[in-house]
C-alpha cells in the first residue's frame, strides 16, 4: 500500500512537473534552437530531481541548496501559471496579437518570479520580533513579571547556517530575556550540518537570567538520540525529553518528546508530580491537543512546527489544521503562543510569512 501511494505521488509530480516544462517551452519554442531545446529538458529533469537526489545524498551540499531554490520555484509556479493561462485565454476575446501577449506574459511570469524568490529570502533572513503580553493567575514570590524569549524552527544546517545563527544570538541578546525556550526543529535533520557550520560555539552566546531550554521536533532526528542531546547541550542549553524542571522554586518547565515520538508521556503522567499552584510552561513542539493541555492545568505551551505555511496560500492549510496555527491564543485560564519560526524547511524563501523571535511578557497575579 505504500509503495502504491509513493508511486501515486511521483506520477502526480511528474505531471506537474510537466506542466510547468510546457509552459515554459510554449514560451521559448519560437525563439530557440533545437540543441537549446535538448539542454531544455535534461536541465528540468535535474532540477525535478535534485530536491530528492540531494536529500538522498546529504554529502552533496550544492544539489541541496540548487533542490531547495528548485522547491520554491516549483510552489510559486503552481500558483502563478494557473493565472496567467486563464489570462491568456480570456486575451483571445480580445484583438491583441497572440504571439505577443504570450511573449509578453512569460517575460511577466519571469521578473514576478525572480521578484518573489527575492523578497521571500528578505522574509526569511530578516527575522522580527513579535510580542505578546499575558497574564497567569498564580502567585509567584518575589516575581512579578517574567520575559521569556522563544525561538523554534531554525533548522540550522546547511542554508539556515553560521550567519543566521548569528542574527538569533543578537536578537535573543538584545532582549535581555529573562528565559530562552527553544521548543524544536533547532537542527534540518542533519547534525554533521549543523556541528560542521559551527553552530553549536554561535548559540552558545545567548545568555538569559534563568536559563536556556529546549525540546526536540521532528527534523531533530538523529541515532543514538543521546548524541543529539549531547551536541544540542553544547550550545548552552538543557533538552528537556519528556523532563519536568522546577525553576528557582518558583515555576515548573516541561518538554515534552515530540508528537512523532511513540513513546512519549501523556501529559497527566508528566503533571503528577508537579506543584499546580505554580506557574507551569510546556514546551511541545507541534501544537496539538491544546484541550488536554488546559484540562491538565498547563498555563503556557509555547510551540512551532507549523511555520505558518512558510509560502503563501500554505498558511490557509495550517490554519485549517490547528486550532492555533500561530500566535497567540487564550482559553479560559490557557494560553498557546505558536511562533511561525527562526528558520525555514527547504528553501530559504517566505512569502505571507516571515521569521521571527517570540518575546512572550507574562505576568503573574494572585
Amino acid at each position: 500500500m505504500f509503495v502504491l501511494v509513493g508511486i501515486g505521488v511521483l506520477l502526480v509530480y511528474a505531471l506537474l512537473v510537466f506542466y510547468i516544462g510546457w509552459s515554459g517551452w510554449s514560451w521559448m519554442k519560437p525563439v530557440i534552437s533545437n540543441r537549446f531545446k535538448a539542454a531544455y529538458i535534461v536541465l528540468l529533469i535535474f532540477l525535478a530531481t535534485s530536491f530528492i537526489s540531494g536529500r538522498l545524498l546529504g554529502n552533496f551540499s550544492a544539489l541541496n541548496i540548487i533542490g531547495n531554490y528548485w522547491l520554491a520555484i516549483f510552489s510559486l509556479l503552481l500558483i502563478m501559471l494557473p493565472i496567467v493561462h486563464v489570462c491568456l485565454w480570456l486575451s483571445r476575446l480580445t484583438r491583441l496579437p497572440r504571439h505577443h501577449t504570450q511573449k509578453w506574459a512569460g517575460w511577466i511570469t519571469l521578473t514576478a518570479l525572480i521578484a518573489l524568490i527575492g523578497y521571500g529570502s528578505f522574509n526569511a533572513y530578516s527575522p522580527v520580533v513579535r510580542e505578546y503580553n499575558l497574564e497567569i493567575k498564580k502567585p509567584v514570590e518575589g516575581m512579578d513579571e517574567l520575559k521569556i524569549i522563544m525561538a523554534a524552527d531554525m533548522h540550522f544546517g546547511l542554508l539556515s547556517g553560521a550567519a543566521h545563527a548569528r542574527r538569533m544570538v543578537e536578537g535573543i541578546n538584545a532582549l535581555e530575556p529573562d528565559i530562552v525556550l527553544y521548543p524544536g526543529d533547532i537542527i534540518d535533520d542533519d547534525l554533521d550540518a549543523y556541528m560542521n557550520q559551527g553552530i553549536p560555539d554561535i548559540i552558545a552566546d545567548v545568555e538569559a537570567t534563568y536559563g536556556v531550554y529546549a525540546s526536540l521536533g521532528n527534523h531533530d532526528k538523529t541515532e543514538p538520540i543521546e548524541k543529539l542531546i549531547a551536541a544540542l547541550e553544547l550550545s548552552n542549553m538543557q533538552v528537556l525529553y519528556d523532563d519536568v524542571l522546577v525553576i528557582e522554586d518558583t515555576f515548573t518547565l516541561i518538554g515534552r518528546k515530540d508528537r512523532t515520538e511513540t513513546d512519549r508521556a501523556e501529559v497527566s503522567t508528566l503533571v503528577s508530580t508537579v506543584e499546580m499552584d505554580k506557574p507551569v510552561i510546556m514546551l511541545d513542539h507541534q501544537p496539538y491537543e491544546l484541550d488536554v493541555a488546559q484540562e491538565n492545568g498547563i498555563d503556557l505551551m509555547v510551540s512551532g512546527h507549523t511555520h505558518r505555511g512558510q509560502i503563501a496560500p500554505a498558511h490557509l492549510i495550517t490554519r485549517a489544521l490547528y486550532e492555533n496555527d500561530w500566535g497567540h491564543l487564550q482559553k479560559g485560564e490557557f494560553h498557546s503562543v505558536v511562533t511561525s519560526g527562526f528558520g525555514f524547511w527547504g528553501p530559504p524563501i517566505r512569502i505571507g510569512s516571515r521569521s521571527e523571535i517570540v518575546q512572550i511578557n507574562v505576568r503573574f497575579t494572585g
